[in-house]
């Protein structure tokens, strides 16, 4: 069941992600900083969330790492999922048309900080960590589970400082203010 219920909430993230591309495709782009490093780490974020999951839930070939918990542990996991699919959509919807997969500038590229962006810097990568964490939660296997967990660590330190350095460049003081007061993932509740 937890399976089936994971699937689903990958065909949800797919609709959004298919949605907001559409949305921006026809935005000019001023500023890409898209690396071979870059497009790997999305390629093994997308083999880890998306790829090795789906192997998991429609064949048997990681049985073999299977390992059992608690059935409130999964329950635990689709909440947390269902959070991180909320804030996934709410980065997107704030974004609007300044959304992008890569790290670019489009033209007319506007600072967001209201919505969820006045209480984090990232949202997004905030709503990878939980819907990573729920699927360790929800798929109880070594690999499966635990595989969009690794691959977005790895995207997250190695691309968020090249993120934050394009808009400082972009935005200046306006963007060095905004990180003042603001958490990258998570939210600062007391004031520097």
């Amino acid at each position: 069941m937890f399976k089936i219920i994971y699937f689903k909430g990958l065909i949800i993230i797919f609709i959004f992600r298919l949605l907001y591309r559409w949305r921006t495709k026809t935005n000019q782009i001023v500023d890409s900083r898209k690396t071979t490093l870059e497009i790997l780490l999305l390629s093994l974020l997308f083999v880890g969330m998306l790829v090795t999951p789906l192997i998991y839930v429609f064949t048997p070939f990681l049985s073999f790492a299977d390992y059992q918990f608690p059935s409130w542990v999964g329950w635990t996991g689709v909440v947390v999922f269902t959070i991180g699919l909320w804030l996934f959509w709410r980065s997107h919807a704030d974004l609007g048309r300044n959304w992008s997969y890569t790290l670019e500038l489009r033209k007319g590229h506007q600072l967001i900080t209201s919505g969820v962006y006045k209480y984090v810097r990232h949202p997004m990568y905030a709503a990878a960590l939980m819907l990573g964490v729920a699927q360790v939660l929800i798929l109880h296997n070594w690999i499966a589970g635990w595989s969009s967990l690794v691959s977005f660590v790895a995207l997250y330190f190695l691309r968020v400082p090249h993120e934050e350095q394009m808009m400082l460049n972009h935005f200046g003081e306006e963007y060095q203010s905004y990180m003042n007061r603001t958490g990258r993932i998570i939210p600062r509740w007391f004031k520097k």
